[in-house]
C-alpha cells in the first residue's frame, strides 16, 4: 500500500495534476464524533473518499462511512465545501497528486458497529474533548472544529 501524505501551502509540494470529489461524512453521537485512525498514513480523520462513476456525491459519503467504519448512516446537513488549491494530497502508489476538493456531510448514524477496514486501523466514538489531542491533518482539524463549532456551511474564504 502507498502512503498519503498532505501538503499546505508548502512552495515544495509537488504541482496536483488531478482534481477528484470526495465526500466526507461528519458523525456526532452525544458528545463524540466517528472518526478513523487511516491505514495509509496513521492520522485520524472522519470517513470519506473518492466519488465514483454513477453515485451522486451523498451516497458516497454513506458508502465510504460503512465501507471504512462498519456503520451505517443517514445525512443530515451539510458542514461545507472544502476546495483550498493550496492543498494536495500526493498518493505515493500510483504518484497522483490531488488538489483538495470534497463536500463533508453531517449524518448520524443508524445502525452498524465501528469496525477497522483496510483504510483504517481503528475505529472509535472519540470523545469531542480528546480530539485535540489526535495525531490529525490540519485538513481534517480544520472541517472537525467547523463542525462542532459553526451551524452556517463552511465556503472556501477566497469564493467570489
Amino acid at each position: 500500500m502507498g502512503r498519503r501524505i498532505d501538503y499546505h501551502q508548502d512552495p515544495d509540494a509537488p504541482a496536483a495534476n488531478s482534481v477528484r470529489p470526495s465526500a466526507a461524512a461528519f458523525v456526532q453521537q452525544d458528545d463524540s464524533v466517528l472518526l478513523i485512525c487511516r491505514s495509509d498514513n496513521g492520522n485520524w480523520s472522519m470517513p470519506g473518499g473518492a466519488h465514483d462513476p454513477g453515485e451522486s456525491l451523498s451516497r458516497t459519503a454513506v458508502r465510504e462511512t460503512q465501507e471504512e467504519t462498519g456503520v451505517d448512516i443517514r445525512l443530515t446537513g451539510i458542514v461545507g465545501i472544502f476546495t483550498d488549491p493550496t492543498h494536495v494530497i500526493h498518493y505515493t502508489s500510483n504518484d497522483e497528486v490531488r488538489q483538495e476538493f470534497t463536500v463533508v456531510y453531517r449524518g448520524e448514524p443508524v445502525g452498524g458497529s465501528p469496525t477497522p477496514s483496510s483504510e483504517s486501523t481503528r475505529v472509535e466514538w472519540v470523545p469531542i474533548e480528546r480530539i485535540s489531542t489526535l495525531p490529525m491533518d490540519r485538513s481534517q482539524r480544520k472541517r472537525i472544529d467547523w463542525a462542532l463549532t459553526e451551524n452556517q456551511p463552511y465556503i472556501d474564504s477566497d469564493a467570489r
